[in-house]
């Protein structure tokens, strides 16, 4: 029973189990990313960078149809070329970073979806925005973990300074004239784990898997690498349970994922052991912090 119900699905149907590897190397690369841009509160720009990356996505298709590289490609440069215009914006004008991230993205939206309708029908118009995890191939699978391996790279090696700027940027600027380049790197990951979501889960679900195990792990740790595991895990598990719910109960793969992802989110926010609203109303011993 518990074979059929957990495992059979895995071990019967190998798109199941490409979906498999493409949600953990999903998890483990989208995940701490998620848990940076909530310490920096920068999370609604991660919903605005993934529909950045449309427009350039659907570029490529227009050229070149459904070619993995030129999706991929394509998203790669339209996020870079909005990150960097937004940032420039906000340093050129009066204007905050994430008011100009919110006028391109939805200039993003509004084009990318035209770019689409032009050459594609509705089916291909709901794969871009929603994807379809159960139909990643061996290429999309190779690209999103070669995306995720390079990111778990550029973070290793950026992830004392941007640990420093989320505690004290203040600091880190007096001391190191590192804020800038540690900054853009981090937008640079943010638009790769995006676009390697976007292969999977589209671009209005790609920053749930981002997001949604990153804020509830809030609420089981108080140090960021506590957060960054238990995230790792929250994500993790929602794809494998999100998968088997699909699989079982003939539902959308993406969105049962980030269903899944938004139940423990829920769970959290009740029973987290660190600010929880059970933790929050249980009477504590005098002094105790």
């Amino acid at each position: 029973m518990i074979y059929d119900a957990l495992i059979a699905p895995f071990a019967e149907f190998e798109f199941m189990r490409r979906a498999l590897v493409g949600s953990f190397a999903l998890s483990f690369g989208a995940a701490p990313i998620g848990v940076f841009l909530m310490l920096r509160r920068m999370s609604l720009i991660g919903d605005a960078m993934a529909h950045a990356i449309l427009p350039g996505a659907a570029v490529g298709f227009l050229l070149f149809g459904l070619s993995l590289f030129a999706l991929a490609g394509g998203g790669l440069i339209a996020g870079f070329v909005i990150a960097v215009g937004a940032g420039l914006i906000a340093r050129a004008t009066e204007l905050k970073e994430d008011a100009s991230l919110a006028a391109f993205f939805l200039i993003s939206l509004a084009l990318g979806v035209t770019i689409v309708s032009m050459k594609g029908s509705n089916v291909d118009l709901l794969h871009f925005l929603f994807g379809s995890v159960l139909a990643v191939d061996d290429a999309a699978l190779f690209l999103i973990v070669g995306l995720t391996s390079v990111s778990l790279v550029i973070l290793a090696l950026i992830w004392r300074p941007l640990v420093l700027e989320c505690v004290d940027p203040g600091f880190l600027r007096s001391v190191s004239g590192a804020g800038g380049p540690v900054h853009l790197a981090f937008l640079a990951l943010v638009v790769m784990n995006l676009v390697g979501g976007f292969q999977a889960l589209g671009t209005l679900l790609a920053v749930g898997i981002m997001m949604l195990p990153a804020v509830a792990s809030r609420f089981w740790a108080r140090d960021i690498t506590g957060m960054v595991a238990v995230a790792v895990g929250i994500a993790a598990f929602s794809g494998f349970t999100g998968l088997l719910i699909s699989y079982h109960a003939s539902l959308p793969s993406g969105p049962a994922i980030i269903l899944v992802a938004g139940g423990l989110y829920a769970f959290s926010v009740v029973f987290g052991r660190a600010g929880g609203l059970l933790w929050q109303a249980m009477p504590r011993r005098h002094l105790e912090a």
